[in-house]
């Protein structure tokens, strides 16, 4: 089973690298959409690939389709996956109910407001449960924009970033090797260069100054 789904991932990846405008690919490319939903993988590359045939042969579009790649797409945050692939669908298909709901728990998710985008989630089940790994996917997401902007962190924004709590979000906060100090109220975060600024800065130090390479290049010449 394994080698199979490498060979049809490799002749897919063939297919769009070879002849990405040949319409006759347009079934490969759902298929393999489904397998990406299935198996919990994903190609960023191969779906938009997809998208773009969707524009030159509109009555072939399957809205099922479009919204499960822009659900992994979704779960591919912090990368920009998503613009990439709403800018390539139709604005009269992005008027559609779920795709206008996918487009709001993207804001959501970019402006890190995680508790509404919990909330639009919960009311909006039907679409995204569809996508095995969502939920996983965005709470890791939430676990990154945390990390960048938390020394120290309320365990009640954890808890609301990541819509856990009580024993699970114990569990939680060990799978990932956080400290609870403050009685059990705040989490400490690993060290980086965001939230602590000065690795930052001992990281730049490190470096070769500008005007240095720049001295460089004549030399080179």
């Amino acid at each position: 089973m394994g080698r199979e789904q490498s060979q049809m991932s490799y002749t897919v990846e063939q297919l769009v690298a070879v002849n990405p405008y040949n319409p006759d690919i347009l079934p490969d490319l759902e298929n393999y959409v489904n397998e990406q939903v299935s198996l919990q993988t994903y190609s960023l590359d191969a779906n938009l690939c997809l998208l773009r045939l969707y524009q030159f042969e509109p009555e072939r579009m399957s809205t099922q389709i479009v919204a499960h790649i822009l659900i992994k797409a979704l779960m591919a945050m912090p990368a920009p996956d998503f613009s990439l692939c709403l800018f390539l669908i139709p604005e009269r298909v992005q008027m559609d109910e779920q795709f206008k709901t996918l487009i709001v728990l993207s804001h959501y998710l970019e402006t890190a407001k995680f508790l509404q985008f919990w909330d639009e989630a919960a009311k909006n089940r039907h679409i995204l449960e569809v996508v095995p790994g969502f939920e996983q996917a965005i709470q890791e997401y939430a676990v990154h924009v945390l990390s960048l902007t938390y020394q120290n962190v309320p365990r009640s924004v954890v808890a609301e970033a990541i819509n856990i709590e009580g024993v699970s979000l114990d569990k939680f906060i060990e799978q990932h090797g956080w400290i609870v100090e403050g009685k059990g109220e705040l989490v400490s975060l690993p060290r980086n260069e965001f939230n602590h600024p000065e690795l930052r800065k001992a990281s730049s130090a490190n470096s070769i100054p500008l005007d240095r390479i720049t001295r460089i290049f004549p030399l080179l010449g």
